[in-house]
């Protein structure tokens, strides 16, 4: 059940009485008209700004249709009332009824209150976390793979057919350098003193895989030339971290549905079929890009390359894609994975990066708007830094990891829950702090704690309902009197549950699982209120001295709850069911 969405129909109804009638001009598009919260919940139930975006289409005074609407809405359906507002807003009251229906339908659907067929028929693949195979992951890394898998439930929630996928970067020259950083920790593990120079990985990880390595071969690779063992250990040594890598998203809850390696785009005729597909719509020549602007670098030399014509899809420049040795540039895999999720049949692709990533952002949407000719669109999602805190100072570096601190520091410090939480309270494009201090403490600052303890407020209700022998299952409150939430109190608590269905699908829409957060703070601050209200009017709370009214005020904060949980299982986050 969607309210807001039933109501819209109800006002392109009256719209389009109003066209047949002759009171609005034919052909006109009806898509922008909305039905939305009032800013101010004094001004009504509901707010729509048809007047306001059909009066020019219309040739028409905005409060003109605004009157003539609000006419014809006026006892239709569930609409008490349709006031005019300002130049033309219409304001429209509901009854108590389609308030007390939003309680029912939550506790019909249960979890799946809410959910959306806004992306039925569309196939999404959300690519994100896909962090270099050569260590743990890191704080950064954290808030990607939170938003990333947040935003798969989301689209899944609302209708989309969703796939998780990480890209393994295993085909660069990251993966040589680790396996020169194991082999030293083999040395080390045979006895030997590590040399660590200088662009290797120095961290405390690499050790077990050292101490592997000498159970695998032993001494016979000491004396060998890097040539002779270079492939193997970085075989085992990216299948190492890898694993690693696994456990760490497992602890963050996150688990991906395919894994897909940049390796396998090497010496398999994938690059260059993708380039091929290029070259056939004339979108690959042998150039020469221009010096870059400001003082040469030392190493800069004119050379004809490969180039894709980016420009033509609003690139800064066009971009090589293979070398004027042969050697493809870091690019060119990333064509032919990105081919290979067009030709695997996505209607929607969505990669999540890092902040570091933005100047690769056109070169790559040119690339699959190319490959798709403009049918499948990519979408981009840059992470900004994370800052960590604790005690009012920056947290220390890993000693683990060497360089930073890891996603297992993080969850192992505050619990996967809270982690994933906090991560979403900003936009994925806005910077975060992240207070371990903060993140923990039980107040009202903490979102978290305060959407968790409103969660489990709702169980301690059904507790005490049981302990007095009140019948309080789903489907029992479902049929309760609902006509007895009748105080404002209780409509307004209503009005917010009547607002998920419309969240999902806007926050679906924007690709933005932080509103969901947002949201969630938001009804369990309206019912933390109630609770309170209750202390002082006892009437209004959800214990009552006969079994039918109680059950129907338990019934509105059962519906709450059952709206929290379905929230909290979007963002990953386990509901409580009591607070110690």
């Amino acid at each position: 059940m969607n309210l807001f969405a039933e109501t819209r129909a109800l006002v392109i109804g009256a719209l389009n009485d109003m066209v047949e009638a002759g009171e609005l001009p034919g052909g006109l598009d009806f898509a922008a008209v909305a039905v939305e919260p009032p800013r101010d919940a004094a001004h009504g139930d509901m707010a729509t700004n048809a007047a306001m975006v059909l009066a020019k289409p219309a040739g028409m005074q905005p409060r003109a249709i605004a009157e003539t609407l609000a006419g014809r809405l006026n006892g239709r359906g569930g609409i008490t009332s349709a006031e005019v507002a300002g130049p033309g807003f219409l304001n429209l009251r509901l009854l108590p009824a389609s308030w007390q229906g939003v309680v029912r339908a939550a506790l019909g659907e249960g979890r799946d209150y809410g959910r959306s067929e806004l992306g039925r028929g569309t196939k999404v693949n959300v690519e994100f976390v896909s962090a270099n195979p050569t260590g743990p992951m890191h704080v950064g890394h954290v808030r990607g793979a939170v938003f990333g898998d947040a935003l798969a439930s989301l689209m899944d929630f609302a209708g989309y057919g969703v796939t998780r996928e990480y890209y393994i970067n295993d085909g660069g020259a990251q993966v040589d350098v680790l396996a020169r950083s194991a082999f030293e920790r083999y040395r080390e593990a045979n006895g030997l003193s590590p040399e660590i120079a200088e662009g290797l990985y120095p961290g405390d990880y690499l050790i077990p895989v050292g101490e592997a390595l000498k159970a695998k071969y032993g001494t016979s690779l000491l004396d060998q030339p890097e040539s002779v063992w270079l492939v193997d250990v970085r075989e085992y040594a990216t299948a190492a971290m890898m694993q690693m890598i696994r456990e760490d998203l497992a602890l963050l809850g996150v688990k991906m549905d395919i894994y897909s390696s940049e390796k396998s785009f090497y010496g398999t005729g994938r690059i260059e079929a993708a380039l091929e597909r290029l070259k056939g719509l004339g979108l690959v020549y042998q150039g020469k890009l221009e010096p870059p602007k400001g003082k040469l670098p030392d190493d800069w030399e004119e050379r004809e390359q490969t180039l894709f014509r980016s420009t033509e899809f609003g690139d800064d420049q066009d971009r090589p894609v293979q070398k004027s040795d042969g050697a493809w540039t870091y690019f060119a895999p990333d064509i032919a994975y990105h081919y290979d999720k067009v030709e695997r049949g996505f209607d929607l692709l969505i990669d999540v990066w890092g902040a570091d990533h933005g100047g690769y952002v056109k070169r790559m949407k040119a690339a699959v708007s190319a490959l798709s000719e403009g049918r499948v669109p990519l979408e981009i999602k840059l992470i900004q830094l994370v800052k960590l805190f604790k005690n009012g100072e920056p947290f220390k570096m890993s000693k683990r990891a060497g360089t930073f601190v890891t996603l297992r520091d993080v969850v192992e410090q505050a619990g996967a829950d809270v982690t994933r939480f906090v991560m979403l309270t900003r936009k994925n494009d806005a910077p975060l702090d992240f207070d371990f201090d903060k993140v923990l403490e039980q107040s009202k600052d903490n979102p978290v704690w305060y959407v968790q303890y409103a969660h489990a407020r709702v169980c301690s209700v059904l507790r005490k309902a049981a302990e007095a022998g009140i019948a309080a299952d789903d489907a029992t409150l479902a049929a309760a009197d609902l006509d007895k939430l009748s105080h404002e109190a209780e409509l307004a608590l209503a009005r917010k549950i009547a607002e998920w269905p419309r969240l999902i699908e806007i926050a679906a829409r924007g690709q933005e699982p932080h509103r969901i957060a947002f949201y969630l703070y938001e009804l369990a601050s309206d019912l933390h209120a109630h609770w309170n209200r209750g202390n002082e009017d006892i009437t209004l709370r959800f214990i009552q001295g006969d079994t039918a009214t109680s059950q129907a005020k338990i019934a509105l904060a059962r519906a709450a709850g059952v709206v929290i949980s379905a929230g909290l299982g979007i963002l990953g986050v386990t509901p409580a069911e009591e607070m110690r």
